[in-house]
């Protein structure tokens, strides 16, 4: 895989040694190979304790990732395709995407604005030909 660590963003990248894969027997496709190959992948990141994240990404990814974290440690888990190697690519690819989602920086707050003068004035407008409207179908028959 990549020696260099997953890449979370353009700025982050989390060493190798941050991340801890465990192996299991994957259920799915392969038959009776699926019995003897542990083909699924855990990736496992531990956030809280991570030397490669600045200190305002860690709080910020902690905070978005609250209901998915287990003492800290995200996982996520691959065990859609055969081959180990594509498990552990996807995990990785699920990893990324995952922090790369937490680390992003809020949006920039709304900045409130309030209609113009003449949308104001086009809504006036059509609420007085509606009431017109509805005035002239009520019965005031002599």
């Amino acid at each position: 895989m990549e020696s260099e660590g997953l890449r979370i963003g353009r700025a982050i990248v989390v060493p190798e040694r941050e991340l801890s894969e465990r192996f299991s027997r994957s259920s799915g496709p392969g038959g009776q190979g699926v019995n003897t190959t542990d083909s699924r992948v855990e990736l496992s990141f531990d956030v809280a304790r991570s030397t490669a994240l600045p200190e305002t990404t860690r709080s910020r990814m902690l905070a978005r990732l609250e209901g998915r974290l287990v003492d800290g440690v995200v996982t996520v888990t691959a065990s859609e395709h055969r081959a180990q190697r594509a498990n552990r690519r996807a995990a990785r690819e699920r990893l990324a995407a995952l922090l790369t989602e937490a680390a992003a920086p809020p949006p920039r707050p709304r900045r409130p604005t309030k209609p113009s003068r003449a949308a104001d004035q086009r809504r006036l407008d059509a609420k007085r030909r509606r009431a017109e409207t509805k005035q002239g179908r009520r019965g005031r028959w002599d």
